[in-house]
């Protein structure tokens, strides 16, 4: 561990498919140069083919996830959006302690804009996060809607914009593709 000299913040964003692909993909390459990665992931609590090949990259790279299995936010009653957001602030917690110990080398927190964007974690949340990053650790933030605050603290930023989409033509998620 600690084999950074210097970690950055990078944000994949936009409405275009490869936020968690890029994020996954990038910490595929740093665990087979010996890094450790933590990928905590936020409104993901399904099964996702990530979850089956990252098992085989152990102990280099982990995912982390606090939900129980649900359906989609804005299907939830408010009981079990509170449920959720118990769940979603033990992930956060999750975080702090991981950037406040240097317990990896990066951290991914998958789709976090999204919890962030559905209130489940704040905007000073957040902010607050980012100020416990380690020099020598690299965070990633994935998810939709990064607010300017967020923005102007990142030092890299990709946006993934939505050219063209065969969802618009009826097909589903795929296994093993978008899941």
């Amino acid at each position: 561990m600690g084999k950074l000299s210097k970690g950055y913040i990078q944000v994949y964003t936009g409405n275009g498919k490869g936020k968690t692909t890029a994020a996954v993909g990038l910490g595929v390459r740093a665990a087979g140069d010996g890094y450790s990665v933590f990928m905590v992931q936020f409104l993901k609590s399904g099964s996702t083919g990530e979850l089956e090949s990252i098992k085989k990259l152990a102990p280099n790279f982990k995912i982390f996830r606090f939900e129980k299995k649900r359906g989609f936010f804005w299907n939830l009653n408010d009981s079990e959006k509170s449920e959720l957001k118990t769940e979603i602030q033990d992930a956060y917690n999750f975080c702090v302690d991981t950037l406040k110990n240097n317990r990896c080398d990066i951290l991914i927190m998958d789709e976090i804009m999204g919890a962030l964007s559905n209130e489940l974690v704040s905007k000073d949340q957040l902010l607050s996060l980012i100020e416990y990053k380690p020099d020598n650790m690299e965070l990633i933030l994935t998810g939709r809607n990064v607010p300017e605050e967020i923005a102007n603290k990142a030092d890299l930023i990709t946006e993934m914009k939505e050219i063209k989409h065969y969802f618009s033509k009826g097909v589903p998620a795929r296994e093993g593709i978008e899941y």
